[in-house]
Formats: structure tokens, sequence, C-alpha cells
């Protein structure tokens, strides 16, 4: 016991009902995997009289391309909160019995691809943690770089950890200040003046749902409002809104703190804005294409990058295809600038997702061929342009190559509608090694025969800020920012990396560029933090 006074939930099924489901006996791998990964999605919702469960299970539906490790709801009803949640995919996780037992009127629901600490059944989400007589549930998404540092100052001031994730960090950190402060809004406040990193949060209580985020709102969290006086809602993604039937109201400011409780909804930054750096990386893969951002669709800017593609790495070819999905709207785009025809050569499966089944060498030979097999009366006999949204480690892009080929393609030339992922990214994506990146490794033409390609082009960075929204980002930095994080093509950091949590994740000769110093209260004691008034 701490001198917080906080208990660990999943010993006080007393307190709360915690059903975590079975553990399975072994951890979830992935087979054949070479693509990019955000840490997850969050869905939080405020809505008495309505099937709150249901309705964040549809919106994790919604958002699971953002995470298929772990899938979890935490319903308050008024006296306490109560959890559901297991390794799986949502259909996995949840079943209709499960829901109707979870009753309430405030939600928060989690899908994860785990990044900061440990990727197994522990480290689900949302996390439970009790202050006093208050439960809290919190759905996190990014990842806290000084996380570790926290970690270790609270342990030695007694708080107990069940996992190594910085979730429960944040949550241990909350309860810490909320116990000091008395009001859980002011151990938010208080936790996010020490939190340095790229989050959105959402977090429930009994009777209130919180939605915050980091002051550059590097990772994307927006509030919506159902129909008349209903409830309102808050998404990583908009299109989690609309399978609910909620409408976008505005997205969450950054360093800001929304409440929605039975005395209505309140807002207060809490934090003043730094520079905004929202990550690109959203916009070129992550992001359902039919979300929207800042009044645009992914699916038309991803068009527009292909666009842009065209013009600057043009091909001449009988057929423009896309690896699906992320690349099919950019290959349009290509194909429609350059008058080339545009048509399918890549069939995806869709029933192929994340397993527990450790895979064996023979599995990860077949790799990408699990995923995807090539449209032989398409793609035989022609000059192919493929469009794909990135190459991180390159293996993906080889056998994709090798399977057209063998599929009687006469010439294969890859185009990618981002530019070449260089530096590894800490804010949320589980890219946080530089030797992971062959990119970092290797110039265009290496990377080209590599992979076995004809030809390879990169949509350049300024071709790619062409076609996203504008945002206003940092003035006289001289760093060139464009409101967005670009950290993993540029290396210039909107959050400074500390020594600590960066070391050994450059190879020699890089030197990355921190565009920002760590905040005052970040590099203080906990306890002196606690003093101050937020």
């Amino acid at each position: 016991m701490s001198d917080c006074s906080m208990i660990d939930v999943c010993e006080a099924t007393h307190v709360v009902g915690v059903d975590f489901g079975d553990k399975p006996a072994g951890l979830e791998a992935t087979v054949g995997d070479d693509s990019l990964h955000d840490e997850c999605g969050i869905f939080g919702i405020w809505a008495p009289g309505r099937d709150v469960a249901r309705m964040t299970y549809f919106a994790l539906h919604a958002l699971q391309h953002r995470g298929q490790e772990s899938a979890g709801i935490a319903v308050g009803d008024g006296k306490s909160v109560f959890v559901r949640k297991d390794l799986g995919l949502v259909t996995q996780v949840f079943t209709d019995s499960d829901l109707s037992a979870l009753s309430g009127k405030v939600a928060v629901g989690h899908v994860r691809y785990g990044t900061a600490g440990s990727k197994g059944w522990e480290s689900a989400q949302p996390h439970l943690s009790a202050i006093n007589e208050v439960i809290i549930a919190l759905a996190h998404n990014g990842t806290l770089v000084n996380f570790d540092q926290l970690r270790v100052e609270l342990i030695n001031m007694g708080v107990p950890f069940r996992t190594q994730t910085d979730s429960e960090v944040a949550a241990r950190l909350i309860g810490f200040f909320t116990e000091k402060k008395h009001q859980l809004r002011s151990g938010i406040a208080h936790a996010m003046a020490m939190m340095e990193g790229g989050y959105a949060m959402a977090l429930v209580r009994e009777n209130a749902l919180y939605a915050f985020r980091d002051p550059r709102g590097i990772r994307p969290l927006c509030l919506g409002k159902l129909p008349g006086e209903q409830g309102w809602c808050v998404a990583s993604e908009t299109c989690a809104l609309d399978i609910v039937g909620a409408g976008y109201v505005r997205d969450v400011r950054p360093g800001e703190i929304i409440r929605i409780s039975d005395d209505g909804i309140s807002c207060e930054q809490v934090l003043d804005p730094e520079p905004r750096a929202e990550c690109i990386f959203e916009h070129v893969y992550f992001a359902r294409p039919d979300t929207r951002f800042h009044g645009r669709s992914v699916y038309s800017m991803r068009y527009q990058m292909g666009v842009q593609l065209a013009r600057e790495c043009p091909a001449d070819a009988d057929l423009v295809i896309g690896v699906p999905d992320s690349g099919l709207p950019p290959a349009e785009g290509f194909a429609h600038e350059l008058g080339l025809p545009f048509g399918e050569g890549l069939i995806k499966n869709r029933y192929v997702a994340r397993t527990f089944i450790q895979p064996t060498q023979e599995l990860r030979e077949m790799g990408v061929r699990l995923k995807l097999n090539a449209l032989a009366d398409n793609v035989a006999g022609k000059r192919l342009v493929v469009i794909d949204d990135s190459i991180v480690r390159g293996t993906t892009s080889k056998q994709i190559v090798r399977m057209l080929k063998d599929a009687g393609a006469a010439e294969v030339h890859m185009r990618i509608n981002s530019p070449e992922v260089t530096w590894p990214c800490f804010y949320g994506i589980d890219t946080d090694t530089q030797d992971q990146l062959i990119s970092a490794r290797k110039d265009v033409n290496e990377i080209c025969e590599f992979i076995g390609a004809d030809s390879l082009g990169f949509l350049s960075v300024d071709g790619l800020r062409a076609c996203v929204p504008s945002l206003a980002g940092c003035e006289g930095c001289g760093e060139g920012c464009s409101g967005y994080c670009e950290a993993c093509f540029t290396g210039c950091y909107p959050v400074e990396i500390p020594a600590s949590f960066s070391k050994g994740k450059f190879l020699e000769g890089y030197k990355p560029r921190n565009l920002s110093r760590a905040s005052e209260a970040s590099q203080m004691d906990i306890q002196d933090v606690a003093k101050k008034e937020m």
C-alpha cells in the first residue's frame, strides 16, 4: 500500500467486477509482418439510457485497424466500474453475454498494438486503478518518453506496478496526484504536466468521462455528439463516431481536459499548447480512408499523394495497382495523373489476422502470401507500377515484387506515397530502433536492388506536405516545421527524447534534432509537482 492509498484492482474483485478472460498459453505473434503499427485506438462515451457497452463494441470494430493485440471495455454504472478485456480481436474478446453484463451510462474502450512495455495479456487495456474508493479505467494511445523515470520515482514512493507499460505509469501518476489534490481533474492536470511524449487518453470513473491530449497534439483524439441530448463521444478517429451515429464536433485541443458527466460538458485548457506536431503518418497509413482530419477525408489526401507522386516519380507502364488497402487511393491518383489504366493486381485475404500461434520458419517464409496473392490474369506480361504506403524493413516489398514476377509481370516499378522512413518513432509507432529501417542503411538504388524492383521512387517531404491540410507549425525555429510530426522522415523530434530512452536506438553517424526541451515540471520531483497549482 503506497502513501497515495492506491490499491491493486486486479486483486480487489470485491471492489470492482473484473473479468480478464482466460489467459492464453502463448503470446501472440505476427506472421510475415513488415508494416508500421500504431499503438492503439480509443473510444469513450457518455450516454445515460443507451447501451454504452454495445456502442463501444461497435466503435472498437471501426478502430480495429489501429490494434489487433487486445481489446477491452470498461463501464461505469454510477456506483463502480466494471471491465472486460483480453488478448485478441474485438470479436474474439466479447460475447453477447459479456456486453449484456456491462450495464451503465459511461464507457471507455481500447484496441491495442503494444509498443511501450510488454505485449502480453496483463498489458491489455483499459487499465484499472483505485484511488481510495474511486475506481478509474484508462485507455491510452501513444508513448510517454519519460515513463521509465516516472515509474522508478513512483516505485521508490511505494506505488505498486503489475506491468511495464507507460499506460499503467499514467494511471498511477494520475492516482497519486488525485489523492494529494482530492480531485480527479486536478490529478489529471498534474500528471499531464509531467508526462512527455505523444498521448491521447480517455478515462472513466463511475459517473464521468474524461478526455485529454498531449500539448502538441501528436496523437489524434476528436469529440462527437449524439443526436439531441443523448450524449457525447470521444474517439481516435471520426469513423468511430460515424458507426454510433455521433456527429463530429471538433478535435480535443492539445493540452485540454474535457469532462462529461451529469453536470454537462466542461472543457479546460490546463497546459499551454506547444507548437502543433500532429503525426503525419495518420494520413499516410494509420487512419481509415473514411476518417476525416481538419475537414478532409483521408481518402482524398491519399489520392492526392498519388497525384503528387506521379509528378515527382513518373513511370511508363501498362497498369497501376495498389497494395491493399492503404495503397489503393494513391494508386488511383497516380494512374489518373499519368493517364494510365488503374486496376487490381493483388488480392487481400481479409480473414488473416494476428494469431496466438507461434509461426514456424516455413510460415515466416510464406510471409506476405498469407495476406496477399497476385491476380495473374491481370498482371501477366504487363509492366506494372505498384503503389505502397511505405517501406520499413524491405522484406514485404521484396516478397510482393517476387510474387508479381512469379505471376508473369514483365516489369515491377515500386512507388511509395511517403518519404523514406529513416528515423525511429518514439511517440506511438513500433519502430523504436533505427537498425530496423532499410532506408537508414541503404540508398534508393540499393533498396531497389534488394527488393528486386525495376525502379523505385518515394514521395518527397515537401510533396507529402502539399497533400495534407495546412497547419500552423512553430514559428522562427528555422527547421521548416509544418504543424506535423515528421520525425520518421527528417529526424526532427518535436518532443525531446531523453538520452536514457534513446540510448542504442540510433545508428552510428545519425544525430537526431530535438525541436523543444522537456517541460520544467517533467524534470521536477513528483512530490514537488504535487505542491503546484494547476
